[in-house]
């Protein structure tokens, strides 16, 4: 059996940046526990497995696995996946069929081998809990106790498919300097994946509104992580009062030399969030075949 395959930088225009994605997309046919090997043999943060969709008018079906499991729903993978299809198929819209739902897509293709997507969330984000020890939360990071807050954001755990511990810090320093504490990480990150968004503003950034860095998912440090930029959407929306539309860019990956840029994007009505989307470039920096002959 022979699969082609891609490789694509995501949350970047530039190859060699943002977060490297494998896309396979003809991907019909195989076993959960083929996709979970080829995903562990690519060993990158995610692999994508592209298949034909259970509706006809629907783009694709989607499958999203890290090295060690599927996921429902994530950020980088679905912007990859939207690039793919509409760079393959010349398309400007696209409906993926994901495990959490259908996701829209638009597509805006930059040259043949870079384009640009943005996704609305299949499930806006939900507050899930409040992170009220400040003390085990900087022991956790490797930092003080008052790093711990940014503004009127503080801790707290929310979904928006997939459960991040959100933690605001102080500045764009703090955050430089934070190093992950294993021996009390999963004890203090205890929900789900154990996996902590930490951000910051960044008022005296010109290029961008907010920073973070992700730990977890088994991963370590990943360089993009469209899932809890999702999930960062609801704290972001509960501090905007009123109603209207709000968009701000976010980095992440420049701590670890793989910088990545985020759009998002909510609205709100009567106080109450109606949408939210992100989005991002992508580039193929790689093409080629999988031999799974025997």
């Amino acid at each position: 059996m022979k699969l082609p395959y891609l490789i694509l930088d995501v949350f970047t225009q530039n190859p060699l940046q943002g977060n490297a994605l494998a896309v396979v997309p003809k991907a019909d046919g195989l076993l959960d526990g083929e996709m979970q090997a080829i995903a562990r043999e690519f060993n990158l943060s995610e692999t994508v497995f592209l298949c034909k969709p259970q509706r006809e008018r629907n783009s694709a079906s989607v499958r999203i696995f890290t090295p060690y499991e599927e996921l429902p729903f994530a950020g980088h993978p679905t912007v990859g996946a939207a690039v793919v299809l509409g760079l393959q198929n010349k398309v400007s819209a696209l409906r993926i069929e994901e495990k959490v739902g259908l996701v829209t897509a638009l597509f805006e293709r930059t040259d043949r081998r870079r384009g640009e997507a943005r996704f609305a969330l299949p499930k806006l984000p939900v507050r899930i809990a409040d992170l009220a020890d400040r003390l085990a939360l900087a022991q956790a990071l490797g930092i003080e106790v008052e790093d711990i807050g940014c503004d009127m954001f503080k801790p707290a755990v929310f979904s928006a498919g997939v459960t991040f511990h959100l933690v605001p810090v102080r500045n764009a320093d703090v955050l430089r300097r934070v190093s992950a504490n294993r021996t009390a990480w999963n004890e203090v990150f205890h929900h789900d994946h154990h996996s902590a968004y930490v951000f910051t503003l960044t008022p005296d950034e010109p290029d961008n509104d907010i920073a973070a860095r992700m730990f977890g998912m088994g991963l370590g440090e990943d360089p993009g992580t469209g899932s809890a930029a999702a999930a960062l959407i609801g704290l972001l929306a509960e501090q905007e009062a009123g109603s209207g539309q709000f968009d701000r860019v976010l980095r992440q990956g420049v701590e670890m030399g793989r910088p990545c840029r985020i759009a998002l994007q909510f609205r709100k009505q009567d106080d109450a969030l109606t949408h939210g989307a992100i989005g991002g470039h992508a580039v193929v920096v790689a093409e080629g075949v999988l031999d799974l002959d025997e």
